[in-house]
């Protein structure tokens, strides 16, 4: 677990809803596509810095399609349009999931609809930062 520190907000507007990051390209014809459970995993290895737990427990990630071909997109949100790192955890999110073996190009979508809440959060999420 990543310990939190403080950060402060974002200095700049946060960005718009919609294509955020991409990531990855496509996959050699006849490989062998990953599994959507290792993609997953790939997403609880990246972790909001001002928050113990990863994006996927905290219920950032809203959808995960992906396709035949291997190409993975992502539909997420962050816990606030202010949050500090609005700038990279998208991109972060991307790079991560591309690194997968059997993806193909990664696009991570923005969304501020619905909107975060607590409701969202894994019992992982939960028993981590004493929430339940």
């Amino acid at each position: 677990m990543m310990p939190p520190y403080a950060m402060p907000a974002a200095s700049e507007d946060p960005p718009e809803e919609g294509e955020i990051a991409r990531a990855g390209s496509p996959l050699a014809e006849g490989t062998p596509v990953a599994e959507k459970d290792a993609v997953i995993e790939a997403l609880k290895e990246v972790y909001d810095p001002e928050i113990p737990v990863n994006i996927y427990d905290l219920g950032l990630i809203y959808e995960i399609d992906l396709s035949e071909k291997g190409d993975v997109s992502i539909l997420m949100t962050l816990t606030a349009p202010a949050c500090p790192v609005a700038g990279i955890l998208p991109g972060e999110t991307a790079e991560k999931v591309a690194a997968v073996s059997g993806v193909g190009e990664v696009v991570v979508n923005l969304t501020w609809e619905p909107g975060w809440t607590m409701d969202r959060m894994s019992e992982v999420a939960r028993v981590a930062l004493d929430m339940f």
